[in-house]
């Protein structure tokens, strides 16, 4: 089972979304400016600059429970048609410009990757394998609860969040899809060498071991983490 927050070893998960065509999944995604409206576990999330027409780096926060410290990630992203169906995959760097901030753990996606496989014309599959560090030394209620909870909540999630995508998108610039169209792409050019794969040895391990469940906030279910 998928371990979203919690695992260094690699996890994946499937959802079969009815009723969703593959290039609308794809499309949700990628849109950042979408996901603010559905992802109620984000804190922030930005584009910071693409190195090529199919990759990118950008920046993704999110809420841990209180009083466990919230999560942030740095990643170079590159995307692939392959016909009918999808290919997206991340890994941590490091950008100069985006060091560990002091409220926050840095993270690190050691590979994460989605793969839409289109199922005809109005359905398709979302496979989804991470293999993420999320620092610290996390008590193992966490562990349990991510293991149990995180995967079927978040491809659900993301299923509903597809259904009202297109609805949305007619209202919010319809024919704005730089990851579909480069020459929309206004981001800056990063210079690759300005990069470096995100070690997590050479970050900071803060130990968190000690928080009990108890103490911690009880989210709801669309809150959950």
């Amino acid at each position: 089972r998928l371990n979203k927050t919690c695992s260094k070893e690699p996890n994946g998960n499937e959802i079969v979304c009815k009723d969703v065509t593959a290039e609308t999944l794809y499309d949700v995604l990628h849109d950042t400016s979408y996901r603010k409206k559905w992802d109620t576990n984000m804190i922030d999330t930005f584009d910071i600059g693409r190195l090529t027409v199919n990759a990118d780096v950008g920046y993704y926060s999110w809420k841990c429970p209180s009083p466990l410290k919230n999560r942030d990630f740095v990643t170079m992203r590159s995307w692939l048609p392959l016909g009918n169906d999808y290919l997206i995959i991340n890994y941590s760097v490091k950008h100069p410009e985006y060091p560990p901030k002091k409220d926050y753990v840095r993270a690190v996606s050691l590979l994460t990757g989605y793969l839409i496989q289109s199922n005809g014309a109005n359905c398709c599959t979302l496979y989804y394998l991470t293999q993420v560090d999320p620092r610290g030394s996390l008590p193992k209620w966490v562990v349990n609860r991510a293991s149990q909870l995180v995967a079927p909540k978040a491809m659900k999630k993301i299923y509903k969040a597809c259904l009202k995508y297109p609805e949305w998108k007619r209202k919010h610039e319809p024919n704005l899809k730089p990851w579909r169209y480069p020459e929309q792409n206004t981001l800056p050019c990063i210079n690759v060498a300005d990069l470096t794969v995100q070690r997590a040895d050479s970050l900071e391990n803060i130990d968190e071991s000690s928080v009990s469940e108890e103490k911690a906030q009880h989210h709801s279910d669309d809150d959950e983490t």
